[in-house]
């Protein structure tokens, strides 16, 4: 979508992100804030961004799809830092920010006279996003892989079947929570800045800490609330939930299907659908908590019943009787879905002629909706000469 065809302003139009991060919780941040107008400029080294060679697969201009993913709508400007030139022209650059974010490890951007303070001292109200693994007290050695996060924050000792081992998500899901946090963080103390300009106040940085760590246990929700207040750990469950029950896979005649059922009503009513309304008034299933309790004996009547018909059939009754059920989809049949509801998930740039596709921002402002204007940058594809210092 084009800016001229909005309707507003972009939000973050006339803001400036100077991004020193790498991989993908970083980009992911920077990549939403330009979707809505932010101005990014994607600082790499000589040899870029590691994703860029994290491949196959590769899209139709041959670019990396993983780094792809997460850096349309940016520019890329090479610096060495370890070159005087070049570190001039990035501590000029950070001069005329409004955010700088970085996911180094702590101390590595200090060196160069590039952290909070370094900044700070050239331009008083910049919001300084800092991404760490660990945080930058006693853990800042450490570090930050997702898939070391999923192991040593807990999500693999719940994740996998009972009998199986530990599993880790099958996306870097660390790293796009934490690129959330970040994102949301930047756009709090951007807040917050305006409001102190508005009342008059001197300018005032702003440090944002956003590590992997607390941002997975603060994702895991209900399963870290339950560790808090009971000192229990769970245990893997596989599709199972631990406080809800019928809420997972359960078998059809030729596939397996998923039903999310969360109240009393909603299980009388599958019951009915599938044929046995006695279950609902059975003593082992009167309740959530009847259910949960014998949930193997609840899983066996189901599949009992469910056995009888393939499960697009089921799907369609039980779902038209309004009944959260649904199929195990692949990712492309996941996209087909979401065009199918008219969600439009996925945007398309060219580059050189070739198509680059990605998923569409997910966050919806009718008045001021996200734009598509740049496919992600080949390395150093808008040198100095292509952007002026001051804002």
């Amino acid at each position: 979508m084009s800016s001229e065809s909005m309707s507003h302003p972009l939000p973050l139009s006339g803001i400036r992100v100077v991004d020193f991060t790498r991989v993908l919780a970083g980009p992911y941040a920077t990549m939403m804030m330009a979707d809505f107008g932010a101005d990014v400029i994607k600082i790499e080294s000589p040899v870029g961004d590691e994703t860029r060679a994290w491949s196959p697969p590769k899209a139709a201009d041959g670019s990396s799809t993983y780094f792809s993913g997460v850096n349309r709508n940016k520019r890329s400007l090479v610096l060495d830092l370890t070159d005087p030139d070049d570190l001039a022209k990035a501590r000029n650059l950070v001069a005329s920010a409004d955010v700088v974010m970085e996911n180094f490890r702590p101390g590595v951007m200090a060196k160069f006279g590039l952290d909070l303070e370094g900044v700070a001292a050239v331009n008083p109200d910049i919001v300084y996003c800092s991404l760490t693994g660990f945080g930058s007290g006693a853990g800042k050695d450490l570090a930050g892989y997702d898939l070391l996060i999923q192991a040593m924050g807990g999500l693999m000792s719940i994740t996998g079947s009972p009998e199986g081992e530990p599993t880790k998500a099958g996306v870097a899901l660390v790293d796009v929570i934490s690129g959330l946090n970040a994102f949301s963080g930047v756009l709090l103390a951007l807040r917050t800045r305006d409001a102190a300009a508005a009342a008059g106040n001197e300018p005032t940085h702003q440090l944002l800490e956003i590590d992997l760590l607390t941002s997975l246990l603060a994702a895991m929700s209900n399963q870290a609330s339950a560790v808090l207040n009971t000192g229990v750990d769970p245990k893997r469950m596989g599709n199972a939930h631990p406080s809800i029950s019928p809420y997972a896979l359960y078998q059809a005649a030729d596939r397996p299907i998923v039903i999310a059922v969360g109240s009393d009503r909603h299980f009388a009513l599958l019951v009915e659908q599938l044929g046995n309304a006695g279950l609902a008034m059975d003593a082992r299933f009167v309740t959530n908590a009847d259910r949960v309790a014998n949930r193997e004996a609840l899983t066996t009547e189901l599949e009992t019943l469910l056995a009888a018909r393939p499960a697009a059939a089921w799907v369609a009754d039980l779902a038209g009787a309004g009944l959260p059920v649904g199929p195990v989809n692949s990712i492309s049949e996941a996209f087909e879905l979401a065009e199918q509801l008219g969600l439009e998930p996925s945007v398309s740039l060219e580059r050189d002629g070739k198509p680059v596709r990605s998923v569409a921002n997910p966050i919806h402002l009718p008045e001021s909706p996200a734009q598509y204007l740049l496919p992600p940058p080949y390395l150093g594809e808008h040198p100095e000469a292509n952007w002026k210092e001051d804002k």
